[in-house]
């Protein structure tokens, strides 16, 4: 019988139970255990730490734990041996793909299981047609022979999919499967998996993102501390639910407080001809405002970001901080000028993740660190540890390497690396992508406390909880223009999502909003602004 009650209705594909496993004499397993069935999707989920990757590489034959078994398709596994996990069918697809990149796809496809001719020579004309008859079967449209490196992320990862069912995977365990690719990718890679799940395989995949585990999970598992705290069906559980069991706590405490801004303006854009955009934008950040910046994609929030700080080429237009124009629209005027960006792909133009957070943390500002050439380590030293203690980073200390922190844990490093200095003006990017809900929560209090302490703070994010639980006011834009402004007022209001939603799909007019380079007055400075209720957040 399941967790659920309901009597299962197919024998069990692979079955975890009692799992305790601890590294160092720190617990992360505690007991913990899950059941996969033939053709259903199991979502894993859990705050970063929560014991998830250790358990597929239980599962799959990667580790051994200090107690449980694993079982599949009835047969128990021996433990820490990944080739006997390969026979039983299981197969695993880590975050970091193990695809060859200087090979072909039929080259991945078959290696280490070569097809040969009766001579013993290479039958590359039977492997080819091989291939394309398994990419065939999920109408994937790669040319097997074409180069694993010319692909991007997204098809890559697919190819290692296919890999993996063509070598008769039963069970497949995905590791964050979205987090590395593309918006448009993630369709191709949603079709995939239903039809994996239609032929009879059980999937399972370590996510954070609710509109992931809505489109394509069955069940939803969800680890906390190293224990099962859910086993549910995707039909009878809430976001709300989910996250709740994920950090323990109601999801209305998600988001802090936001003081009410002050009433002088930082940042002041004017005029600003992106390239590409059909009109030129005008907008006014208050001291201590947080401006949402909402759309869907290709809306041009990336692109608005990116000329303000002088990382894109614009047609025109001026920007100013504390009354003062940025005189050469470059990233380092801006910098100079009190302007910092944390752009939305941290891995790839955030950080440098095989650097240490100390170098990291000094890239920015380096000029302010070193005479002649030459570091000034220990200004530097104490600089840096006091902006990673202002943000709670928890690392083994700055000389540690930030690919080997989690995700919200870097996304701190690339935020904090500007706190070396004075900051006015924080371009925020996605500040959450590829973080889990816990570490969200911290993030969110770190942009809050900034604000508090006088920074205009502009933020892009495609998360409209983001959106509604944290702007003083909301640009919505469509087609690289503002379409639509809302004040805190038009944020709280029930309907606020779904009205942003039909003004950024062209489904509604503007209605009556403020000008954008006119923004409200601020509430008296002792009313504080109002938190999103729980139906805000959800």
């Amino acid at each position: 019988m399941d967790s659920d009650g309901s009597i299962a209705a197919e024998p069990a594909m692979l079955e975890c139970r009692e799992l305790y496993k601890s590294f160092g004499g720190v617990p992360v397993l505690k007991g913990a255990g899950l059941t996969l069935r033939p053709g259903t999707v199991t979502a894993l989920a859990g705050e970063n730490g929560a014991g998830k990757s250790t358990m597929m590489k239980i599962a799959s034959g990667q580790l051994r734990a200090d107690r449980g078994v694993v079982h599949v398709r009835g047969e128990q596994l021996t433990p820490g041996d990944p080739k006997a996990a390969h026979r039983l069918g299981v197969a695993i697809v880590p975050q970091e793909l193990a695809s060859i990149d200087d090979m072909t796809v039929y080259e991945n496809l078959f290696v280490g299981h070569e097809t040969r001719t009766r001579l013993g020579l290479l039958d590359r004309q039977a492997m080819i047609a091989a291939a394309r008859r398994a990419l065939d079967v999920f109408e994937v449209g790669i040319e097997p022979t074409t180069r694993m490196s010319r692909l991007p992320v997204g098809l890559r990862q697919i190819v290692e999919i296919v890999k993996c069912t063509h070598r008769g995977a039963k069970v497949l365990l995905l590791d964050e499967p979205t987090s590395a690719i593309a918006k448009h990718e993630v369709d191709s890679l949603y079709t995939l998996v239903r039809r994996l799940r239609s032929t009879g395989v059980a999937v399972m995949y370590t996510t954070h993102k609710m509109e992931e585990m809505r489109a394509l999970a069955d069940r939803v598992v969800v680890l906390r501390d190293g224990v099962l705290v859910a086993d549910r069906s995707m039909a009878e559980v809430s976001d709300d639910d989910i996250v709740t069991a994920m950090i323990g706590r109601d999801l209305e405490s998600l988001f802090p407080a936001v003081r009410p801004p002050a009433a002088e303006p930082v940042l002041e854009v004017r005029d600003l001809r992106v390239t590409g955009s059909p009109e030129p934008t005008t907008l006014t950040v208050r001291a201590g405002e947080i401006l949402g910046l909402a759309g869907l994609v290709g809306a041009g929030r990336t692109e608005l970001l990116e000329s303000i700080f002088g990382a894109r080429p614009d047609d025109g237009g001026t920007v100013s901080v504390d009354g003062r124009p940025v005189a050469r629209r470059t990233p380092a005027g801006s910098i100079r000028s009190g302007i910092a960006f944390v752009p939305e792909d941290r891995k790839g133009a955030g950080a440098v993740l095989t650097m240490s957070i100390l170098d990291n943390a000094t890239l920015p500002r380096l000029a302010d660190f070193s005479i002649a050439g030459w570091l000034r380590n220990s200004a530097r030293t104490s600089r840096i540890d006091t902006a990673m203690e202002s943000v709670r980073l928890r690392s083994r200390g700055t000389g540690q390497s930030v690919g080997t922190l989690s995700g919200g844990n870097q996304q701190k490093v690339v935020i904090a690396r500007w706190l070396t200095s004075d900051v006015r003006v924080l371009l925020l990017d996605e500040p959450t992508r590829g973080v889990d809900v816990g570490a969200r929560s911290e993030i969110y209090r770190i942009i809050a406390d900034l604000a508090a302490e006088g920074m205009a703070v502009v933020m892009a994010s495609s998360d409209m909880p983001e959106i509604l639980g944290l702007s003083h006011r909301a640009l919505v834009l469509r087609g690289g223009a503002v379409a639509a402004e809302l004040d805190r007022a038009q944020l709280d209001r029930a309907d606020a999502q779904a009205t942003i939603f039909r003004i950024a799909a062209g489904l509604a007019d503007s209605g009556t909003t403020a000008a954008p380079d006119d923004p409200p007055a601020p509430p008296a400075a002792d009313t504080p602004s109002p938190s999103p209720g729980k139906d805000d957040a959800s």
